[in-house]
């Protein structure tokens, strides 16, 4: 059982998606943290553009970049966020708990199929007996014939008969051959694998009374207890935030933000301070003498102009910025409402998928309960089936060798012999199986 939980594909494939559950809600919880975001463009620009440093326009190519980093964190959602968080957190345990669910699925079908194995090869052993019975019947009655006791009919009789029950035998190895091999794919076994099953007498697999496994309270202990009611309920609670998320969604919201930002340009220039000036003449007036306009001049140093370095302009054009935004959502297509009555019938379609689960476990344990029963009673009246046809067997035995019976009389009995045998043993097989499915149920378990 240990070997079918540990490699079974089916129980891989619901952890991988109780980990992606996790991811999902590790996810959720970093929304709650600020973000941070660096963004970079350097770029080359060529036609009539404005130099940012004079505002003159001319055809020119130049080399800019832009550099900001950016932070925002939301403030107040109407628990839009948290109620999300809460939502994954359910999702990831009922993942976490589908893994039990599914273990407990492989548990019961490993048992089934182990059952299955074991009484087929009890029906083996069956046909086997049957087989040597028949041969032993055949090698007496010949030698009867040959003394001139029977007619060779009884002779050519037990020889058909030998042919059917060697028949049902290589049909009983076949279904036994089969059995294995449906419990090796539970087992995830290679098909060609060497494989068999410890065979102990089906009277020694333990199994509580059935006075012990009353239905009601059972169902009671189930309804707790089994990972698929747990998986139900944690999904109810998912659903339920998740309509709560999808309400708050509707509302405003409140983020503070915050950047710093500069840029850089090739073709940005200042004056030259430090370069031998070129002294040119200004106008800073007019004055009239006798009614003649004489310009007023004066001496102005014009520098040389010089690219500005990197850092420096990165430095100059460094600035900063923090505030508040309130988003509404005003009108939207009606998407996000949509998305909260959505989210309302997903949450009545889980509750109810619960309902009819709880309704399906309680009938399953019922059914387990009455067939149980009709099981152990057909097993007591095909123990005194057994017992019956096992006299009337030997009976007929004994007078079809002192010749007072006909061989098909004698096949009569031995072939419902044989088929009280084999109903006593699917009776027996039955029995364990459906208090084994009430142990289950219980929540002890399989123990085989």
């Amino acid at each position: 059982m240990e070997y079918a939980l540990a490699n079974n594909i089916s129980v891989k494939q619901a952890d991988v998606q109780a980990r992606i559950a996790a991811l999902n809600l590790n996810q959720a919880r970093l929304t709650q943290i600020p973000s941070l975001d660096f963004d970079g463009r350097v770029g080359i620009n060529s036609g009539r553009t404005q130099n940012p440093a004079d505002y003159s326009v001319s055809t020119n190519t130049y080399l800019s970049g832009n550099f900001s980093l950016s932070s925002g964190i939301t403030l107040f959602n109407w628990f839009r966020v948290q109620n999300t968080i809460a939502a994954n957190r359910f999702e990831s345990e009922a993942s976490r708990t589908n893994i039990d669910k599914v273990r407990n699925d492989i548990s019961l079908n490993v048992a089934a199929a182990y059952l299955q194995a074991l009484l087929n090869k009890e029906q083996v052993g069956t046909s086997q007996l049957q087989v040597k019975l028949t041969l032993a019947q055949l090698e007496n009655t010949r030698k009867l014939v040959a003394a001139g006791s029977v007619p060779e009919l009884n002779s050519a009789e037990l020889e058909a008969q030998l042919a059917r029950d060697s028949s049902t035998l290589v049909s009983a190895q076949a279904t036994a051959a089969t059995s294995i091999l449906q419990l090796k794919a539970l087992l995830n076994l290679d098909a060609a694998q060497p494989f068999d099953v410890d065979t102990p007498p089906v009277d020694q697999i333990p199994v509580e009374s059935l006075a012990e496994l009353q239905p009601e309270s059972v169902f009671n202990l189930a309804i707790e207890n089994m990972p698929l009611q747990k998986v139900n309920k944690l999904k109810v609670l998912a659903a339920g935030k998740n309509v709560d998320a999808a309400r708050g969604a509707m509302m405003p919201t409140l983020n503070a933000y915050g950047s710093l930002g500069t840029s850089y340009n090739n073709k940005s220039a200042e004056s030259d301070l430090g370069a031998v000036p070129d002294i040119q003449s200004a106008i800073i007036g007019k004055v009239n003498v006798g009614g003649t306009n004489y310009a007023v001049t004066r001496d102005v140093p014009v520098f040389p102009s010089k690219n500005v370095g990197f850092f420096k302009q990165m430095d100059k054009t460094f600035g900063q910025s923090v505030g508040l935004q309130l988003t509404a959502p005003i009108f939207r297509q009606g998407q996000l409402r949509t998305q909260w009555n959505r989210a309302k019938l997903d949450r009545e379609n889980v509750q109810l998928q619960q309902q009819l689960d709880n309704q399906s476990l309680k009938q399953d344990i019922y059914k387990a309960y009455t067939e149980a029963t009709a099981s152990l009673q057909k097993f007591y009246s095909g123990k005194k089936s057994v017992e019956t046809s096992q006299k009337a067997f030997d009976f007929a035995t004994k007078r079809y060798t002192i010749g007072l019976l006909n061989t098909i009389d004698l096949l009569t009995n031995q072939n419902n012999l044989f088929k009280a045998k084999i109903d006593m043993l699917l009776a027996q097989y039955d029995y364990v199986f459906k208090l084994k499915v009430l142990e289950f149920y219980k929540g002890q378990g399989i123990k085989l």
